[in-house]
């Protein structure tokens, strides 16, 4: 079977404080490195409909105004895979916190500014590929 390209979808879930969630992935791809909720696009699916899915399964947040945002082009070497991330943006109420629904791929969420985790990347926060990629193929994007 020849190598396939996949397209994978990041969500930054906001809420009324400008944070937004993110969790250490355990048991895939990116083991120990800290990534937005999300995941594969399905067929036949929008951005936005696979933004909502992927983010009521991982965290049992329904978001709202969802949004695309930018994109990366990611190739992971030692895997042998070649992703393209689609970025999402949306919103949450104030009192939806998010849950561990799937916790065999996500050790925990936590809130987080965009400063911090920029600040974070070299205190120990690894980031998922296509997160760290963000930052070198599209340095002058912002949340």
């Amino acid at each position: 079977m020849d190598p396939q390209v996949k397209v994978g979808v990041g969500v930054f879930v906001l809420n009324p404080d400008g944070k937004f969630v993110i969790g250490k992935r355990q048991g895939s791809v990116g083991a120990g490195t800290w990534a937005l909720p999300g995941g594969h696009l399905e067929f036949g699916e929008s951005f936005e409909t696979c933004a909502e899915r992927e983010v009521l399964e991982e965290t049992g947040q329904k978001i709202s105004n969802v949004r695309f945002l930018t994109a990366v082009n990611s190739l992971l070497g030692e895997e042998n895979k070649h992703y393209v991330t689609i970025f999402m943006g949306a919103h949450v109420s104030e009192n939806q916190e998010p849950e561990n629904m799937e916790p065999e791929k996500c050790e925990a969420w936590e809130w987080i500014s965009w400063d911090e985790m920029k600040d974070g990347l070299g205190e120990g926060r690894n980031l998922f590929m296509p997160l760290s990629e963000l930052f070198k193929q599209r340095p002058e994007f912002r949340l």
